[in-house]
């Protein structure tokens, strides 16, 4: 399921970053990568505040549907 459905305060796994090779690399550099622990702390409008790797990262609701945890 992509990151914009997942239940504030759960602990997912990134089980896939889709997209082009553009917003991979972004998404990425951010630290969403296959296997990383990712809690959604805030999902306002689509657009998702996360926590992954010991930061606090907001993303929009378009780059966090490539997320799939």
């Amino acid at each position: 399921m992509p990151l914009t459905m997942a239940g504030i305060g759960e602990s997912n796994i990134i089980r896939r970053v889709g997209g082009n090779e553009e917003t991979k690399r972004f998404l990425e550099n951010l630290g969403f990568i296959t296997g990383a622990e990712v809690t959604v702390l805030s999902a306002i409008g689509g657009n998702v505040i996360v926590n992954i790797k010991d930061s606090r990262v907001a993303i929009n609701a378009d780059m966090a549907r490539h997320i799939m945890v």
